[in-house]
């Protein structure tokens, strides 16, 4: 084992490994819940939502321990589930076509993986728009935890208002947030997972949270439910690229973090970058063929390596513990089912994605429009692709008109050209 995972040249063993790996997994842990919460809100069976998290995050965590040995986990994303549900909800398309564009998605994340493509389409993107992109998601993801716990409702008047402050689930939710927030001040590992168990057991003594069971024998998957072909009758192109552009974003970025305390970087550069990426875009692929949206790497890791994890055999433990979580499919549906539960993790992880925002710099509006306008886009129009679209518009036109049009890479004015030609002839909402 320790010559695989290589543990006394990486200063740990398989005790601070294993700890490390339990630690992640902890950290993350919500997200057998919170997404089979958010997908089976518009018509998804939970449980095949559930079966097919599981087993993206085992695959994906499995290829980054063994190929990249690397003790980061893989699992489908937040913001990329919000962005699933709000295309099946606004566009009128069934489940399974949707499915198909994070299939789509997925492969081509595979072709880029392999190629060189992939650094090109990093390095040409602005910092400014991956940024307002990340923030953008984060606030969306923030409004779907509001909306679906009551606390922001319709309104006629104002298009949304605050909801009645006395309803059992706001009050619930709220009481939830404020638990989990308390946790995370004090700095206790697991806060997200925590604060769920926390609101979960309140609401079982007011009633609101009913158990019938915890242990059952794992549901059957579901193989291929999926309709490619409707993707290109429906011209879902933009929504396939959005896919796969936060995607390669999310995962990059948290991947570099991840590595950088770790202090796996070398000369800037992250080794075994190539098998770590093939391990998010598998996990993209084969998820969608079992039935969820797109995987990510998890900036949860982070609380592993700072427990001592510093290879793959991290990421082995989290992927076991991935798998036991299958047995216990009765008390996740409960608590899935329950709105206060889930949203103050949305709300929550919708705050730390607002971290780039310090790095744009606000004061050059030729950068700092193009990031507003994403950020300001993706909310209102419940649309993460209409988001990225704007974006990529603005910027090169903004570049252009003041003179900084060489310091923009021509694959974004392709792009650019793409979405405007998209959104005024061929608009997918």
């Amino acid at each position: 084992m320790d010559k695989g995972f290589k543990l006394k040249q990486n200063n740990t063993d398989i005790r601070t490994e294993v700890v490390a790996g339990t630690t992640t997994f902890l950290t993350m842990a919500y997200i057998v819940v919170v997404n089979p919460a958010i997908l089976s809100s518009v018509g998804i069976p939970f449980e095949q939502v559930f079966m097919a998290t599981v087993i993206a995050a085992i695959v994906g965590t499995l290829i980054m321990g063994i190929f990249a040995n690397y003790p980061i986990a893989i699992a489908p994303g937040m913001g990329l589930n919000a962005y699933f549900a709000s295309i099946v909800a606004t566009q009128g398309l069934s489940y399974q076509v949707v499915f198909g564009t994070v299939f789509l998605a997925g492969i081509l994340f595979i072709i880029l993986s392999l190629t060189k493509l992939r650094e090109t389409l990093i390095g040409a993107i602005p910092p400014s728009l991956k940024y307002g992109i990340t923030s953008g998601i984060g606030l969306f993801i923030a409004f779907v935890g509001l909306r679906n716990s009551g606390i922001v409702v319709a309104n006629p008047e104002t298009i949304v208002g605050l909801g009645d402050l006395h309803d059992p689930m706001i009050v619930l939710t709220l009481v939830g947030l404020l638990i989990t927030l308390i946790l995370f001040v004090m700095k206790i590992k697991g806060a997200l997972f925590i604060g769920m168990l926390a609101t979960a057991i309140i609401a079982y003594f007011t009633g609101q949270l009913t158990v019938t069971g915890v242990l059952s024998a794992p549901p059957a998957p579901v193989f291929f439910d999926m309709d490619i072909g409707g993707v290109f009758s429906n011209g879902l192109y933009t929504v396939v690229f959005a896919f796969l552009l936060v995607t390669l974003f999310d995962t990059t970025g948290t991947m570099i973090g991840v590595a950088e305390q770790a202090g796996f970087m070398k000369d800037g550069k992250m080794p075994r970058a190539k098998q770590a990426l093939l391990a998010d875009a598998t996990a993209t692929t084969v998820g969608s063929m079992f039935g969820t949206s797109p995987s990510t790497a998890y900036i949860e890791s982070t609380s592993g390596v700072a427990a001592g994890g510093r290879t793959g055999l991290t990421s082995i433990v989290v992927a076991i513990l991935f798998a036991l979580s299958i047995f216990f499919t009765p008390i996740i549906s409960v608590i899935a089912g329950l709105p206060a539960i889930t949203s103050p993790v949305l709300i929550i992880v919708g705050c730390f994605m607002m971290e780039g925002l310090a790095k744009v710099n606000w004061k050059a509006f030729d950068e700092a429009f193009p990031a507003f306008a994403v950020i300001l886009t993706m909310p209102f129009t419940s649309s993460i692709a209409t988001g990225i679209a704007i974006g990529f518009i603005t910027y090169p036109i903004l570049k252009l008109v003041s003179g900084k049009g060489k310091e923009v890479h021509w694959i974004l004015y392709v792009f650019g050209v793409i979405f405007l030609i998209q959104m005024a002839f061929f608009p997918t909402h």
